[in-house]
């Protein structure tokens, strides 16, 4: 195609409100480029497209209750303002933590469960698949998720194969040393119920396979990248580009934040020095992402909290934003 016959792709996330099919949209992106609140001005037009919207928070540094200037929890809470958007703030290893101290403690059974958690990333794995049981059993015509920064974001993507390790370490050990442990077990008068830790990670395993599957389906899910104009936040991007398109996840959205439009008569050197920064960045991502939609916000003079505000801002996302002449 030539330059000629090129027409970028609408600058808006409406694509995204559009597409009725999607039942998970991810917002990611590095840290401090104002994640947080794209996905809840996301979570906020999508209310006023879909049924019932749950808004999930996975970063630990829970900000949803900042953005809405409402305390959530890790139960699915009511938005004061809506009769159909929801948010719930979860800590993936805190789930996991919940899970151990209820399971049935006999000391075979913790023996069992050092030994399954000993190998790297099962916690997360198993935090992860929790949450997404509980999120399968509700009802939500759309889940998005405000995910932590980059590097805990596609973690999920390696979840399967780390449960597998942990089962099969666990069934080569039970087979190893079951017997043995029956025995034991039998002469201090406690029970050996190692069956049920396997039983746990295999349940947890096909949940994560089923939920990456559907991750996988470009008709149910897609990733929104969050990101501002400058070195280090496009690196970074491309990165998350790069790993997407590796675990067949769908992007093709891009949300360019913090962007600074100076009045030509502005004598702010810093804005001016800055404007000319980003604009070199800004037309780098056009010519990387041609094939994406990418979304312009501009910086603004004050902090976007609470309902109003997010409602007035989350228009950015839809209606192409027009910097002053």
């Amino acid at each position: 195609m030539s330059d000629d016959e090129y027409q970028p792709l609408t600058p808006s996330l409406q694509n995204v409100i559009d597409q009725k099919s999607l039942q998970w949209v991810f917002v990611g992106g590095k840290g401090g480029v104002g994640k947080t609140t794209t996905s809840s001005s996301l979570a906020v037009q999508m209310a006023a497209a879909r049924e019932s919207v749950l808004l999930i928070s996975t970063d630990p540094a829970h900000n949803l209750s900042d953005a809405f200037g409402q305390k959530f929890s890790k139960d699915p809470t009511l938005v004061k303002g809506f009769d159909n958007l929801y948010c719930m703030e979860i800590d993936p290893t805190s789930s996991i933590q919940e899970m151990i101290e209820s399971a049935d403690n006999s000391a075979m059974n913790s023996i069992m469960q050092d030994l399954a958690f000993a190998i790297p990333g099962v916690d997360e794995a198993m935090g992860f698949a929790e949450v997404m049981k509980l999120v399968k059993s509700m009802e939500y015509s759309v889940i998005i998720f405000d995910t932590a920064p980059t590097g805990h974001t596609l973690r999920f993507l390696s979840f399967p194969t780390v449960l597998e390790k942990a089962l099969a370490k666990v069934s080569q050990l039970s087979g190893r040393f079951g017997p043995m442990m029956q025995q034991m077990s039998g002469m201090m008068g406690v029970s050996a119920n190692h069956e049920d830790i396997f039983a746990k990670l295999e349940s947890m395993r096909a949940v994560i396979n089923e939920v990456n599957q559907q991750f996988q389906d470009p008709d149910k899910t897609t990733f929104v990248c969050v990101c501002i104009s400058e070195f280090l936040s496009l690196y970074e991007t491309e990165r998350l580009v790069q790993e997407l398109t590796n675990g067949n996840i769908d992007t093709h959205n891009i949300v360019v934040n913090q962007l600074l439009f100076p009045p030509k008569d502005s004598n702010c050197d810093q804005c001016q020095v800055r404007h000319k920064m980003q604009q070199k960045y800004l037309e780098q991502i056009f010519d990387l992402y041609e094939d994406f939609h990418i979304t312009l916000l501009p910086l603004l003079t004050h902090e976007v909290r609470g309902v109003e505000k997010l409602k007035t801002f989350s228009k950015l996302l839809l209606e192409p934003f027009q910097p002053p002449k």
